[in-house]
């Protein structure tokens, strides 16, 4: 069956270069287009789609605004396209935390060129989306490019042999997630007190996001939640989040543990990549280490997981049924890398725990 698109977008262009990029996918039927969400709603209550292509602002009502009013009516999958602007992240960052599967960037001029040259992004988003299961988010309820070679953990850090007995005080945690991730984390981090253990958290974001988005944490959570630097150290009560566009490792000095931001290239077709903060994390922590893999389209982490299992890690697989998308669990419980599956709400209890 063919994935229906209701595509959502005040500008006339923007639907009609859309439809016409989308029409030539076998998989893909745009069953309607609309200039704002008021009529949308209208078309979508006779045919009601797979996915919803949403524009931000439109007359009427916001995108945002409809968003949400979706999420806490009829859950469906969300793609927004949005302009990169400092404003416009704020807003797509909204859309996120609203339940937003995917973003594609929108620019202000040459969208024509731009919706062609960037159409393999919009479909692959699409078809994300499609697979996708939304829930409610919190607040409501009270983008993978294919690259011609998908490079492992290798490209970074050498594979590992064996794992000796490391023995520190310090105990520390480690999260991976993709898709539905924003809200999934946002569910955890807000659980948590100032006494959890360091965090190093990778979430797959454009590189663009990633500051506005801790920065959003930080201001929801008592814990304190910040775009990670080079050489910043884990300690209880902080959580950092891997800059976009760049990899995120844990490293050892003595009995304290740090992270290394560093450049490289596409690991699992993800940078930063979970499979390198993983392996990272059983190579210079072992035992002292839990590890989550949570809700996320593909495989990143799977391997990584398995390797902090075998350093003898606590590891962890967010459950399918609390998963917006369980493509990156399914894949770590394959392999053996997940000592158990947990429910969502059930993450930040074992964080709590992990003393």
């Amino acid at each position: 069956m063919s994935i229906k698109v209701m595509i959502v977008d005040d500008s006339a262009v923007m639907r009609q270069v859309m439809q016409e990029l989308l029409s030539g996918h076998k998989d893909i039927e745009v069953i309607g287009t609309a200039m704002d969400p008021l009529l949308a709603l209208q078309k979508m209550q006779v045919n009601w789609p797979d996915v919803i292509l949403l524009d931000v602002e439109m007359p009427r009502m916001d995108g945002i605004t409809f968003l949400r009013q979706i999420m806490a009516t009829r859950p469906t999958p969300v793609v927004i396209c949005s302009t990169l602007t400092e404003k416009g992240a704020d807003v797509t960052l909204q859309a996120l935390a609203a339940g937003a599967v995917e973003v594609i960037a929108k620019p202000t001029a040459g969208l024509r060129d731009f919706l062609r040259q960037s159409a393999n992004e919009l479909v692959t988003a699409i078809r994300t989306a499609a697979q996708s299961r939304p829930r409610r988010s919190r607040a409501e309820a009270d983008s993978v490019k294919a690259v011609p070679v998908k490079l492992t953990a290798d490209a970074l850090l050498p594979a590992p042999g064996h794992f000796p007995g490391l023995r520190t005080t310090q105990k520390i945690a480690v999260l991976g997630t993709s898709t539905g991730g924003t809200q999934a984390l946002e569910v955890v981090l807000r659980e948590l007190a100032v006494t959890c253990p360091g965090i190093a958290i990778v979430q797959h974001m454009p590189e663009r996001f990633t500051r506005s988005f801790a920065e959003r944490l930080n201001s929801l959570c008592a814990i304190e939640v910040r775009e990670a630097r080079d050489g910043d150290r884990m300690l209880p009560g902080l959580a950092l989040i891997a800059p976009g566009g760049r990899h995120m490792l844990v490293r050892r000095s003595g009995a304290q543990y740090y992270v290394e931001v560093r450049d490289g290239p596409l690991v699992s077709r993800h940078r930063p990549s979970v499979d390198v903060l993983f392996r990272s994390a059983a190579q210079q922590a072992g035992s002292n280490v839990l590890g989550v893999i949570m809700t996320g389209m593909g495989d990143d982490g799977a391997r990584g997981l398995k390797e902090m299992f075998d350093a003898k890690a606590r590891t962890y697989a967010q459950d399918e049924d609390s998963c917006v998308v369980f493509g990156m669990p399914k894949e770590a419980i394959k392999l053996g890398g997940a000592e158990q599956t947990v429910a969502l709400d059930a993450i930040a209890a074992l964080l709590m725990g992990w003393q």
